[in-house]
């Protein structure tokens, strides 16, 4: 499955209001997964597809709320592979990321994929729509076939694994939750149950310096 199923219609005020529990709204990993973020910091991850509907449609909340964060959160994307075809679009995500300009073409990417029908499934194309973007063609393409960037790609699938991400956009917490659109029910919903994980492990971390 490529993309998490998403219920449009907005949960009753009295349900949104309800804690999150484990089971029901997120997933609690059996064996926790590797994070990046220092130890001072909650690492949130979000798991993306630049050709699911539902992560281009999901974008513009999560930016809203990513610019919110407090600063013991450290947020990152990680972009998944559930087939092979998927591996040029990671690449395109990490070369991007390797030249600082991951974030100012992030959105621009989903739109020319949903809004303009751009293909973006192979080297070549994606190479001509970056120049395009004034990215220097040669440039992005050494750091497309890197060592480094096929490293990160690789370290992408092996944490989506770890996180038995079942489809996207969904969200990992510190290494030990997981939640998305289906078990949430909104990926809104989805947001608060990240930030209510984020709470509890603030606290249990503020608890286990105290002791």
């Amino acid at each position: 499955v490529a993309s998490g199923v998403i219920a449009s219609a907005s949960l009753p005020v009295f349900a949104q209001a309800r804690k999150p529990e484990e089971g029901v709204d997120f997933i609690a990993l059996e064996k926790p997964a590797k994070v990046e973020s220092p130890a001072n910091q909650i690492e949130v991850v979000e798991f993306f597809w630049y050709k699911c509907p539902h992560c281009n449609r999901f974008e513009p909340d999560l930016e809203k709320w990513v610019a919110k964060l407090p600063k013991d959160v450290a947020f990152r994307r990680v972009p998944v592979a559930f087939r092979d075809d998927f591996v040029p679009q990671q690449r395109l995500f990490y070369a991007l990321e390797a030249m600082g300009m991951a974030e100012k073409l992030h959105r621009k990417i989903f739109a020319a994929i949903h809004d303009q029908r751009v293909n973006l499934d192979s080297i070549e194309q994606i190479a001509a729509w970056v120049e395009a973007q004034g990215v220097d063609k040669a440039k992005f393409a050494s750091n497309y076939e890197s060592f480094s960037v096929q490293t990160k790609a690789t370290k992408a699938s092996q944490l989506q694994r770890a996180f038995n991400v079942s489809g996207v956009p969904s969200l990992g917490v510190a290494g030990r939750f997981y939640t998305d659109g289906s078990l949430s029910q909104t990926m809104n919903r989805a947001l608060e149950t990240v930030d209510h994980l984020i709470s509890e492990q603030r606290s249990r971390k503020q608890g286990a310096g105290k002791a």
